[in-house]
């Protein structure tokens, strides 16, 4: 095998490929990459038995062939490459990188213990790659880390005709996203749990991407896969049931508080800077303000006021506070609205105005002693 290739786009191809490359693989040849000429240029693959990831790059092949070589080494190179076409050269069981004056020889897996790719799913549908990119990211927040309650650490997608529903859950919180898609077929109704980590390392990823074609596989094959830009992921499905979170949002509320989102940001940033681990940030709306509030007794302590307007009768609720910048920085809308049943009872956090429907963040309050 042989080829020559530009050094910014072999660079970025290799990272992105090797950014799903496990940290402990199972098998070593699993931490490789796998390196095929095409009549079309170089296509760089990874794959772990999960996830994988598959991009095309304009390459001038003089030799076809195939090999496998470790996958972060070949990124920390091509990276580290002088401005210059890149020559690589497979000689035996090693492959030569040269670029300008620099070269290295590298080892190389046996290509034939590589396994095979998953074959990608039909395509479903498009969405354009910011708006997915955008909807993933506020989301992907609310998911759960602790692998001892996998369900918790998935996305669920919903497709319903042209519109798509994302959601996700640690049990503090929950975000909800609602966008809409070209479906293939006009009457497509489907669910899918997919890894909150791959999903949001993938859709940030094909954020450039004009159109993402998103594909889910037929039920009980557990793929879904992404592309875009000449880029391809797939990644397997979690198992368990999803908790049935439309429940959990209120159908009314008592009251609704609407806050400049910036202010509010930075109002809860300077007050939590006294609270202690784990302790809450105290917000008590009335007509005209919000009142923050963290410490108490012999502790540090401060306090802030931030203008709002308060629809219904005030409250006193307390919030984790970065559970709360998590949530308002995923707004990214100038005017948050909090609405609320009661004191006790979970707000719903949203934007002003109609794109308040298209998402909202639930958050648990923490309870106030006495």
């Amino acid at each position: 095998m042989r080829f020559r290739v530009e050094r910014d786009a072999v660079a970025d191809a290799v990272a992105w490929a090797a950014r799903t490359l496990p940290s402990r693989p199972s098998m070593p040849i699993l931490a490789g990459l796998l390196l095929e000429t095409q009549s079309n240029g170089l296509v760089i693959s990874s794959f772990d038995y999960e996830t994988s990831s598959r991009v095309e790059v304009d390459a001038a092949a003089t030799e076809p062939g195939r090999c496998v070589v470790s996958g972060r080494l070949l990124a920390d190179i091509t990276r580290s490459l002088p401005s210059a076409p890149v020559e690589v050269t497979v000689e035996g069981t090693r492959v030569s990188v040269s670029c300008g004056r620099s070269s290295f020889m590298l080892p190389t897996f046996p290509v034939e213990d590589y396994p095979s790719l998953p074959e990608m799913p039909h395509t479903s549908g498009t969405v354009p790659g910011s708006l997915f990119a955008t909807a993933v990211a506020q989301v992907a927040i609310a998911a759960g880390r602790d692998d001892t309650l996998p369900t918790l650490t998935g996305i669920r997608i919903e497709v319903d005709g042209g519109v798509v529903t994302l959601a996700a859950t640690d049990r503090y919180r929950l975000a909800v996203r609602e966008f809409s898609w070209s479906p293939a077929a006009a009457h497509q109704e489907t669910q899918a749990l997919v890894p909150a980590r791959t999903l949001a390392e993938t859709a940030k990823s094909l954020a450039g991407a004009d159109v993402i074609n998103l594909s889910l596989a037929a039920a009980g094959e557990g793929l879904m896969g992404f592309e875009g830009n000449g880029r391809r992921t797939t990644t397997r499905l979690l198992d368990g049931e999803f908790p049935k979170y439309r429940s959990l949002l209120p159908s009314e509320t008592l009251s609704s508080a609407l806050v400049a989102t910036a202010e509010l940001v930075e109002a809860v940033k300077r007050v939590s800077l006294v609270a202690e681990r784990n302790t809450p940030v105290r917000l008590a709306f009335s007509d005209g303000e919000v009142l923050l509030r963290a410490g108490a007794g012999d502790e540090a302590q401060a306090s802030e006021a931030v203008e709002c307007s308060l629809e219904g009768e005030g409250l006193e609720i307390a919030f984790n506070p970065q559970y709360l910048l998590d949530g308002l920085g995923a707004l990214d809308a100038p005017q948050a609205r909090l609405a609320f049943t009661q004191a006790t009872r979970p707000a719903v956090l949203s934007a002003d105005g109609d794109a308040g429907a298209e998402y909202r963040y639930l958050l648990m309050p923490v309870r106030l002693a006495g």
